[in-house]
């Protein structure tokens, strides 16, 4: 999968993130019954199972969100949905010893399910939290870079208040709406960068399709 990756241009060889792909087992975060489609280039539904659920994002969209986001020694993270707890392991792996990596998860089943799947996969060190991601993790920031994976009319005002000067922050921004014919479909996953003097600068990565962010300030 890697290397299909570094020839498609989705990785470098090299790479703090190619590394830690190559390092983070993705069938330790995988539901059973998935199990064998680890590597395919596919989302999977994780508990609580439904339609419009939690999903583990197929694994070409972690260079999307990380890559931008220049994840490197010594960060301190925030994540907001945790999911099956992937992206917070390979976060683990590119912060390094003096890093840090913090998830928050709003869907209690979600929650239990990524927390697992981290503990036995060794990630101990990882603060997992359960709670609304949406208002950030006031008691841990400021953040060097923050992750939102899931979607929202645009970066709550929390977690830009949390993120540090300079800081990163990327989500996906934009309708949340099931009706392209009104609102079109998808969203821009949008790269927040703050400076040092606290001035912001946007840029658009690419067109992505995420379910809306819960809590009180995001979509539901």
């Amino acid at each position: 999968m890697i290397d299909r990756y570094i020839r498609e241009g989705y990785l470098e060889e090299g790479s703090k993130l190619a590394n830690a792909m190559r390092k983070v087992p993705r069938e330790l975060f995988m539901p059973d019954r998935y199990v064998e489609d680890s590597y395919s280039d596919d989302p999977f539904s994780i508990p609580p199972f439904s339609s419009r659920g939690q999903t583990i994002s197929a694994p070409y969209t972690y260079p999307l969100f990380y890559g931008p986001l220049e994840l490197g020694e010594g960060d301190k993270f925030l994540e907001i949905g945790t999911g099956s707890g992937y992206g917070a392991a390979l976060a683990r792996e590119m912060v390094g010893a003096e890093g840090k990596v913090v998830t928050v998860e709003i869907n209690p089943t979600t929650y239990r399910f990524g927390r697992e799947k981290l503990r036995k996969a060794g990630y101990d060190d990882i603060l997992a939290m359960e709670g609304d991601g949406s208002k950030g993790l006031p008691k841990e920031a400021p953040f060097d870079k923050i992750c939102l994976t899931a979607a929202a009319p645009d970066f709550p005002e929390p977690l830009k208040e949390q993120l540090a000067t300079p800081g990163k922050m990327i989500g996906p921004i934009g309708s949340t709406s099931r009706s392209p014919s009104v609102f079109g479909s998808g969203q821009d996953l949008i790269l927040l960068e703050m400076d040092a003097r606290g001035e912001e600068g946007r840029k658009t990565v690419e067109r992505v399709i995420y379910v809306p962010l819960r809590g009180a300030h995001g979509k539901v």
